[in-house]
């Protein structure tokens, strides 16, 4: 595959990973919000249902902060991966 389609490739999926982390990040302070909320709620009621909704909360704002990170790393290895092929690409044109 030449330099310049893996090049455009890449920029796709930059673009799609972007927008996927844009959502990810409403999505996580959706997620924070509500777990804070169990967790008062935990707090106030000192009930053992309370503190499973919380304890289920978290989790699922602990799993949306993972998801998060992994799309940062993708992202990063793909802004690497565009960095070394615009590289490439510069070598190869007449200067």
């Amino acid at each position: 595959m030449s330099v310049e389609r893996r090049l455009r490739n890449v920029g796709r999926r930059l673009t799609k990973l972007r927008e996927e982390l844009r959502v990810a990040d409403e999505q996580a302070l959706h997620f924070a919000e509500v777990s804070d909320d169990t967790r008062i709620r935990s707090l106030v009621s000192e009930t053992p249902l309370a503190e499973q909704e919380h304890r289920e909360a978290q989790r699922t704002t602990d799993a949306m902060e993972r998801h998060r990170n992994d799309l940062r790393e993708a992202i990063a290895r793909l802004e690497a991966e565009q960095d070394d092929l615009l590289d490439r690409l510069s070598r190869r044109s007449p200067g």
